[in-house]
């Protein structure tokens, strides 16, 4: 199927078909029972309209951002924009990007709703029409981006590595990509990708685990971390039928804009987290198998120290050591790379 197909169909299913997260076929889509206790009380100060249209498969929102500037690729009806535009701070900026005019319609409908609530003098938040895979075509110029989320939405490209090609480019040394979306346990077959429903649906372009292991690395990214994985149930029996046969998973994932190397190496370095980051007084998880808890001096490797040290988290942390000396692989379970448990780095 061409690109341009694929983006018709995606822009049909989400402007004309979904006029509601209940009319979604599977349980992708998060609750907010699953958001942290932090940002779900702040779901309150959401207009009801744009909570309606939520299609999102996680929260993809990491912490320490006051100041920042947040990009949300496929923002949608602006659910988690309005969410960046409280957690940035008024002299913070988000910047959302989809291409469906019906979604972003009602983002911008309440944006100076949100901006009144929120106490801020002029909104932080800039909606633009366009790609995710052509950034430039929205104006985002290179290394002007402290943090890049997304909710569900990188699978539903059809240039995929295109897609966060753009990302790495946009983002500043040491930025952050933060985002939640659907994985698969295998390649999934052409006319299976090509069904409108599926792909709509986020099942038909989720990509298989090594497949984004390595793009990942094709884009620069050697060593990736996932946050949380959870399988992902299908409630419909047409949707079964079709695809059953494939398990997928819903995961958040976190990676820097980093030169980091493709193993986890042991140079004797030390991280102590301070417990600054706020809502998080008492521990931070850097992913799925890195819990910092306060006051407590962890051993790390070389590329989580960096992911530290080298990023907005710096200050949160008292980092002992340096690479002088190396003292061979790191001595820790090996890491998921990609959604998927498989050896790669720490």
């Amino acid at each position: 199927m061409s690109h341009e197909r694929s983006l018709a169909d995606v822009r049909d299913y989400y402007g004309r078909v979904l006029q509601s997260s209940k009319d979604l076929k599977t349980g992708a889509c998060c609750t907010s029972d699953s958001m942290p206790a932090s940002l779900r009380a702040l779901l309150d100060d959401i207009h009801p309209a744009i909570k309606d249209r939520f299609y999102g498969c996680g929260t993809p929102l990491p912490p320490a951002l006051e100041g920042m500037t947040v990009l949300d690729l496929g923002c949608g009806s602006g659910r988690d924009v309005y969410l960046l535009s409280r957690l940035v701070g008024e002299h913070g900026r988000v910047i959302g990007v989809d291409m469906t005019a019906e979604q972003l319609d009602v983002a911008r409908t309440h944006q100076h709703w949100h901006a009144e609530r929120y106490g801020h003098a002029h909104s932080n938040v800039e909606l633009r029409d366009g790609f995710i895979e052509d950034l430039a075509g929205c104006g985002i110029a290179d290394a002007s981006v402290d943090v890049v989320v997304s909710n569900c939405v990188l699978n539903l490209s059809p240039e995929k590595p295109r897609a966060f090609a753009e990302i790495m480019r946009v983002l500043k040394p040491g930025g952050e990509l933060y985002f939640a979306d659907i994985f698969a346990d295998r390649r999934i077959p052409e006319t299976l990708r090509s069904d409108p429903v599926l792909l709509g649906e986020c099942l038909g372009g989720a990509l298989y685990v090594e497949d984004f292991r390595r793009l990942m690395v094709g884009v620069g990214c050697a060593d990736v971390r996932t946050v949380v994985c959870s399988a992902v149930p299908l409630h419909d029996n047409v949707i079964i039928d079709k695809i059953g046969m494939v398990r997928f998973s819903s995961s958040t994932i976190r990676a820097f804009k980093l030169a980091l190397e493709d193993r986890c190496e042991d140079y004797g370095q030390i991280a102590t987290y301070l417990g600054t980051i706020p809502s998080h007084p008492h521990a931070f998880d850097l992913d799925d198998h890195h819990r910092f808890e306060t006051g407590r001096p962890l051993r790390v490797c070389g590329n989580t120290f960096d992911m530290l040290a080298l990023t907005r988290y710096a200050r949160h942390f008292r980092l002992q050591g340096d690479k002088t000396v190396h003292f061979g692989l790191f001595d820790c379970a090996p890491a998921t790379a990609s959604p998927k448990q498989t050896p790669s780095c720490c």
